[in-house]
């Protein structure tokens, strides 16, 4: 598939981020989804979360917020159509949303989220 504009990438993050359910939504503290081409030391990676996950935050208070990366070229280069490409957003975003929940790589896995 061919990269996607980064509005039209942009509006999938947007989309994906609508489909978290609200439950979840309250969980939500302190954090930015910001959506860039690629990762200079990891091209091949399609997002990262960098912050201080909910379960490990104690003293917390004036912290600047966490922030969830969603790469598009990456994505786009592993889709072979449009729709491969909005079920990859949506994935990279609840799996980079649950590293903001103190969810681990592992149990992601487990819970068929990798």
């Amino acid at each position: 598939m061919d990269i996607v504009s980064l509005p039209r990438f942009e509006q999938l993050v947007g989309e994906a981020l609508d489909a978290v359910p609200d439950g979840l939504w309250e969980h939500f503290d302190n954090v930015v989804v910001l959506v860039e081409d690629r990762d200079e030391q990891e091209p091949e990676l399609l997002g990262i979360y960098e912050g201080i996950p909910l379960t490990e935050r104690d003293d917390y208070g004036g912290a600047m917020p966490d922030v969830i990366r969603i790469f598009r070229i990456p994505i786009c280069e592993m889709c072979e159509d449009e729709q491969d490409l909005i079920d990859e957003v949506y994935i990279t975003v609840v799996h980079e949303f649950a590293h903001h929940l103190g969810i681990d790589d592992d149990r992601l896995h487990e819970l068929g989220w990798a």
